[in-house]
Formats: C-alpha cells, structure tokens, sequence
C-alpha cells in the first residue's frame, strides 16, 4: 500500500515538524521581518529533505549506534540555542517597531543564511526527529514503500514551511507594535532556553 506509506509519512512528519523549535522560531522572526524569507524557507526545506533521505536511506540506525556523536552534536547544539536564546532575551529589554523592508545588504544575508543552517543542522532534536524517528519508522515500511514514507514526510515540511514562511506577513499589524516583539523575543528566549536545556535530561 503505497499510498497508505506516503500519507503515514506525511502525518507523522507532519506532527514533528509543526511542534514549535528554534528553527520554527527563527523562521517566524524572519517571516515577520521580512527578510530573506525564500531562503530561509528553502534552507529549511533543503535540510529536512536530505535528513529525512538519508535517515531513510539508514543513517538512523548508524547514529543511534554511536552514542559519542550524539553527545558531541547536544554540546554544540546546546551552546548554540544558550547563546541565540541570550540574544532573544537581550532584543525583548529593547522595544522597537517592526520594519516591513527587507534589507538586502550582503552580510546581513549571510548571517541569516548562517543562522538558518544553524538552526537547522546544529539542534539534536532535528536529527533525532528527522534521521532517527522518520528514518526508523521509514525503513520499516516494505520495498518501494519507504520512499513513499520519506516523500510524505518531505511534502509536510514543504506545506509547513511555506506556510509559515508566507503566511506570517498576515500577522504584520499585530507586530507594528513595540510589545508585540518584546513578548514574541521573550517567548523565542524561553524556547531555545528550554530545548537547550532538555538536551541534557
């Protein structure tokens, strides 16, 4: 059943991409900024295709057997979301309006650019969902079937980020105002906080 494999993909997928994250949040923040939007939304496309091939294609069961590389990814993973959460938490003590233009220079691109991938491919939780979940639940599925799985899965995270991505301007006039960042930084804070420290329980 080909089908059934492509929609159990796409809902399980789904169901663990929509969960809110540090690359959820940093695509929100950019969405209502209006920067960098298409690459952002692309980065985040990208990396989810090829985690969930390759977790498909068996890289899952080779992580779950090297505990060490595990541990290494939650130390880097962790430093990171501290850091981007100590930064969120800086911007919600400094009121400011949103600005509905798009910067164009190009070290602003390749700080979003970098922070995207970072967010992306430095959160152990992306691997764990993607690669080991997804990859698991994929190779299971029999002949033919896993790719079907793996192309749900891919779609959903194609729907989710765009939708998110170029939906988010819809929200423009709620975040013209100063309190509204100050409460969506706050709350970006809390979530990186959180994830870094639930690496660790």
């Amino acid at each position: 059943m080909l089908a059934a494999a492509f929609f159990k993909g796409m809902g399980l997928g789904g169901s663990l991409i929509v969960a809110i994250g540090s690359q959820n949040a940093y695509l929100l923040r950019q969405a209502l900024k209006r920067e960098f939007v298409l690459v952002c939304v692309a980065i985040c496309v990208l990396c989810d295709v090829l985690l969930i091939g390759a977790g498909v294609a068996g890289m899952g069961e080779l992580m779950t057997q090297a505990p060490s590389l595990l541990w290494l990814i939650k130390l880097a993973g962790a430093a990171f979301l501290g850091w981007y959460g100590w930064r969120a938490a800086r911007s919600a003590l400094q009121p400011g309006s949103m600005q509905a233009q798009a910067n164009s220079g190009a070290s602003e691109r390749r700080t979003v650019v970098a922070a995207m991938l970072a967010f992306s491919l430095l959160n152990p939780h992306v691997y764990l969902d993607t690669v080991v979940l997804l990859g698991s639940i994929g190779g299971q599925q029999a002949g033919m079937g896993r790719w079907y799985f793996a192309a749900g899965a891919m779609l959903a995270s194609l729907l989710w980020f765009t939708s998110l991505g170029f939906g988010a301007r819809y929200l423009t006039p709620v975040f013209a105002r100063p309190r509204a960042w100050q409460i969506l930084d706050a709350v970006i804070a809390l979530v990186m906080w959180s994830l870094a420290i639930s690496l660790f329980l």
